[in-house]
């Protein structure tokens, strides 16, 4: 039998008398309801195959997108979708091999693109996204650094006005709902980013969002503060859910041991897959392949996390360099990445900032595990009552790690919940 390494304190080391909890899945999503669940009082282990941080949050833009409640199946992105998916340089794509997988997906997708259910998604994500800030709190307040979550805003900046005018509508959405957003013009942009100076004459700001300052190292942190407070962390796979008599009794790993718990939490993004006939559920996940490279000496400062909308890709500064991203691609499951997806953003990127160096590059991949309607599942399993499901946040697993984690650890101890969890219902499909 294979030994298991772990990132952890050992189990003798756990209060006794606490009811306990395992968590699978410790990305920014599982870490948070694990550190939740801790707050609660819950002895809890957190399983995962790879390092603290190592995960898909760690290749994302990084970014509190606060008002990025409106689904990827708006007006404005469908109409652009069939030129995308067959330009391999655009910034969405599809591999031919995937299509016959991905048709019932799409189909799903494109049922979410009515104006009055564009809005009803709206409203029911702006309800997890208002209390963001709130909820990594005490979080953040527990970690040693205190510089994990940047204080500048957001960003965003277009080739042309006409952009930005299809844009207004949604920008009128989601000043409804309660966020903000400015105009600015070549100076201002000039003015808050002098890498851009001349470039574009056309931007928003979004006073509402924030970046962090490294994705790993944010991940990281918070996995570091959950082991300090006592938390168990296991590296490897959980291979399968135990249960008896209509309850989780615990999980057994890759290698065979197993680890008992009270509570049973699915927070394993994309890998959630493979516990739908435990938790008793048959919904359309799909693992969106998200492109990253970092330059990790650029020879060129940007202050704030930058989002190129006609570009497709996103310039944000971390403290292991200049991650540059956002280009996806439905690859289909199991299939390996292609980094040339990388080299086409950071072509894009050379585009906008030719005195960029970029001599010292690493590419990365995370797959976005997406729903149709862009909601994530935050629910109880109607099979195994003691299990809790929290996967499915597409681009917004950074953005809800804590707000899910805080409706998490309400649910296993059986409080109401702040908000309403039935449009995040994993029977909603």
């Amino acid at each position: 039998m294979n030994a298991v390494p772990r990132d952890t304190v050992s189990r003798d080391t756990l209060p006794a008398g606490r009811e306990s909890a395992v968590v699978i899945g410790g990305g920014i999503v599982g870490a948070c309801c694990a550190l939740y669940l801790q707050r609660a009082g819950y002895a809890v282990t957190l399983i995962d195959p790879e390092a603290p941080g190592n995960s898909t949050a760690k290749w994302s833009c990084g970014q509190m997108a606060v008002s990025e409640v409106i689904p990827l199946s708006k007006p404005g992105v469908l109409m652009k979708v069939p030129g995308w998916l067959f330009d391999r340089k655009g910034p969405l794509s599809l591999r031919p091999s995937a299509l016959p997988g991905i048709v019932p997906w799409f189909v799903r997708f494109l049922m979410c693109a009515r104006h009055a259910k564009i809005v009803e998604i709206a409203q029911s994500m702006a309800t997890l996204t208002h209390d963001v800030y709130a909820d990594f709190a005490p979080l953040l307040d527990a970690c040693d650094d205190k510089t994990l979550m940047g204080e500048r805003p957001i960003l965003e900046v277009f080739d042309d006005p006409s952009a930005l005018a299809h844009e207004q509508p949604h920008l009128d959405l989601r000043e409804s709902l309660g966020f903000k957003s400015q105009r600015l013009n070549a100076k201002e942009i000039g003015d808050l980013e002098p890498a851009f100076a001349g470039r574009f004459s056309h931007g928003l700001i979004f006073p509402d969002w924030r970046a962090v300052s490294d994705t790993m190292g944010f991940i990281s942190a918070l996995t570091a503060s959950f082991i300090a407070q006592g938390g168990r962390r296991i590296r490897t796979e959980a291979d399968r859910i135990d249960e008896s008599n209509g309850q989780a009794t615990g999980v057994t790993l890759a290698n065979g041991e197993r680890i008992a718990a009270r509570h049973v939490i699915v927070a394993a993004g994309t890998g959630a897959r493979r516990f739908f006939r435990s938790l008793g559920i048959d919904v359309p996940l799909t693992g969106i392949a998200g492109y990253q490279a970092v330059v990790s000496d650029p020879g060129v400062e940007i202050r704030h996390s930058t989002i190129y909308a006609d570009g497709g890709f996103c310039f944000t500064p971390m403290t292991r360099g200049l991650q540059i991203g956002g280009t996806i691609e439905f690859a289909g499951h199991g299939a390996k990445p292609d980094y040339r997806r990388a080299d086409i953003i950071l072509d894009k990127a050379k585009r906008v900032l030719p005195q960029m160096r970029t001599s010292q590059v690493e590419y990365g991949v995370g797959y976005r595990p997406f729903l149709p309607d862009t909601k994530p599942i935050i629910d109880r399993s109607r099979r195994l009552s003691n299990v809790f499901m929290a996967f499915g946040h597409g681009q917004l697993g950074l953005t809800l790690g804590a707000t899910t984690g805080r409706l998490i650890a309400d649910l296993v101890a059986g409080r109401p919940t702040k908000q309403d969890l039935a449009p995040f219902s994993a029977y909603r499909f």
